[in-house]
């Protein structure tokens, strides 16, 4: 496995109270096939998402 797999697979673990089950799996498989790029793509997305979620229910 290469550095980069591995280095994102640990940063990915560290969300992983921030993701459903299948956003994990899915990202997880992303990395393990070799689309890392995409993956961090994803996570970036699916926390910004969350982020925004978050500023407007307190708000509210």
């Amino acid at each position: 496995m290469k550095k980069t797999k591995s280095s994102f697979l640990r940063k990915l673990r560290t969300y992983k109270d921030h993701l459903t089950r299948q956003q994990f799996k899915t990202l997880r498989g992303q990395v393990l096939n070799g689309d890392c790029e995409g993956a961090k793509k994803g996570l970036k997305k699916i926390l910004n998402r969350r982020m925004q979620h978050e500023h407007t229910k307190n708000i509210c």
